[in-house]
């Protein structure tokens, strides 16, 4: 399979689209002043305790207060808030653990007035971007994510990622780990480190060692909330997670941003620079790699596959629920049973693209065709499975209901992309009225009637609808006839397609547009 990343980048955002085999995944949108991506760490400030809700909301600079629940504080928040009031203080005098002293984890069960004060410091990461009316979500369980590894502060665990199949790979990887990592710091193995030898996983380490010591060099005498560490921008950031030896090409078209990728990855993969390229603008970027259609076809409430059936796809507040149609794809088929399970499979597939597409996360009810043979239903919750592995994002597939229903469960950590596909009609403008096509010639006499007047030696023609013309064009006499008769001027009449019904253009003898206001 190929694999094309297309960036487009402009003064206020960055786009970026993920190709599989010339089929768009993936889009991802970043604009310029966004201050707070998934993955941000900050100091915050307590700034209401809820116990009905079991959680804290904290100030972190957004105009609404983020959201901290108590199941996302993690085991060590004692030892994360000692932590930070001393490195606030300057009584942490390095940003190394080893003498640091780990305090007892907290209970899961307890209650977030137990172990949180009001007005107190706390070192947090962004969880969830703000979606809707929300704010940002928190975590305190804070991760320094590298291409083959993620660093846990406070923590002793060496976890190997459980897409490393080799059981030799993992314990070499895990004894490998062991040996490298600093005192009272954590390591997760990505999938990315199998076959890595010690020294590539061992630089990793001491760059995500430097951010930390970055981080604790900007506690000292904060004053929150403060931004300590910003996540990769998310070009750098698709490329830490995804880029493989399956990348075929990756095209940008900012020389700036070019020269930044081509740095970033000289460090993390040097032999896949090779695969970089600056598109030069004759022109736009989406436009050449068929991006631009694609999503023009893609977004909107129906999405049509190729056989002709077609997913409705509506999104709620609580939920989002798609309807699989088949359209006239079972038409006369005689076999109706295959029929239904080969729709329902395309549909399968189109519907995992669509979610990682537009990044649709919670819940998804899917109402695909009633299918009543057992080993059909089998296949099509098989074929879910394998076609929602390419998907980063957590999710859960349950089985189908005795409704026929399928639920999903998806990661949501940003706001859902949606992009309006739907332009302004050229004829009403918007407005959903014309005026009165009854009116029209009358519209047309009294304009060309202005045009002889003030040109009176000009060669007149006038380019209309289809429709139009042949209007004008039809019976004896016709209008056109009818005109030169009244003015003694033969009147050359053209037809667009492209011209709405209501519109007409006149023109002089050089093909220059007469234009009447």
């Amino acid at each position: 399979m190929e694999k094309d990343l297309i960036i487009n980048a402009s003064p206020t955002q960055v786009e970026i689209a993920l190709l599989e085999d010339g089929k768009l995944v993936e889009l991802h949108n970043q604009k310029t002043n966004n201050n707070f991506s998934v993955g941000d760490i900050f100091v915050g400030t307590i700034r209401r305790l809820m116990p009905g809700l079991n959680a804290a909301f904290v100030d972190i600079g957004h105009k609404k207060d983020a959201f901290l629940h108590y199941t996302d504080l993690g085991p060590k928040l004692a030892s994360l808030l000692k932590y930070t009031q001393d490195a606030i203080a300057g009584k942490q005098t390095t940003h190394l653990l080893d003498g640091f002293s780990i305090q007892p984890e907290i209970i899961k069960t307890g209650k977030i007035d137990q172990v949180l004060q009001k007005k107190q410091p706390i070192l947090i990461q962004i969880l969830k971007e703000p979606i809707s009316t929300k704010g940002p979500r928190l975590s305190c369980e804070l991760t320094i994510p590298g291409r083959y590894l993620v660093l846990t502060p406070f923590n002793s665990v060496v976890a190997v990622s459980k897409k490393i199949a080799n059981a030799e790979e993992r314990k070499r990887l895990q004894l490998l780990v062991e040996s490298i990592r600093p005192k009272n710091f954590g390591v997760i193995v990505r999938t990315a480190a199998e076959g890595k030898k010690v020294a590539d996983l061992h630089e990793e380490l001491t760059m995500m060692m430097q951010k930390w010591e970055t981080i604790f060099q900007q506690l000292n005498k904060a004053k929150p909330p403060v931004k300590l560490l910003s996540e990769l921008d998310k070009t750098s950031s698709i490329l830490r997670d995804i880029l493989s030896d399956s990348f075929s090409r990756i095209v940008v078209n900012d020389k700036n941003l070019y020269q930044n990728i081509k740095g970033y990855l000289s460090s993390i993969a040097p032999d896949q620079v090779k695969i970089l390229s600056l598109h030069k603008p004759q022109k736009p970027i989406f436009e050449v790699f068929g991006v631009s259609k694609q999503i023009k076809s893609t977004f909107g409430k129906t999405a049509t596959m190729a056989s002709g059936a077609y997913l409705v796809i509506e999104s709620t507040e609580a939920m989002h629920v798609i309807d699989v149609n088949s359209g006239h794809k079972m038409a006369g088929s005689k076999n109706q049973e295959e029929a239904v399970l080969k729709v329902n499979l395309e549909a399968a597939e189109e519907i995992a693209r669509q979610l990682r597409l537009r990044d649709i996360g919670g819940i998804i009810i899917i109402d695909f065709i009633d299918m009543k043979n057992n080993d059909h239903r089998k296949v099509l919750i098989q074929q879910m499975k394998e076609f929602m592995q390419k998907d980063r994002a957590q999710h859960t597939i349950l089985p189908l209901s005795k409704f026929g229903l399928m639920q999903i469960t998806r990661q949501r950590v940003r706001p859902e992309v949606r992009i309006n596909t739907a332009e302004v009609c050229p004829t009403c403008e918007g407005s959903g009225k014309i005026n009165p096509t009854v009116l029209l010639t009358d519209d047309i006499e009294r304009d060309l009637v202005f045009i002889l007047q003030s040109r009176p030696k000009s060669k007149i023609k006038i380019t209309v609808h289809p429709f139009v013309e042949a209007y004008l064009k039809k019976g004896l006499p016709s209008q056109q006839h009818r005109w030169w008769l009244k003015h003694q001027k033969w009147i050359g009449i053209k037809s667009a397609a492209d011209l709405p019904v209501n519109k007409y253009i006149f023109y002089d003898e050089n093909d220059d547009e007469i234009r009447l206001n």
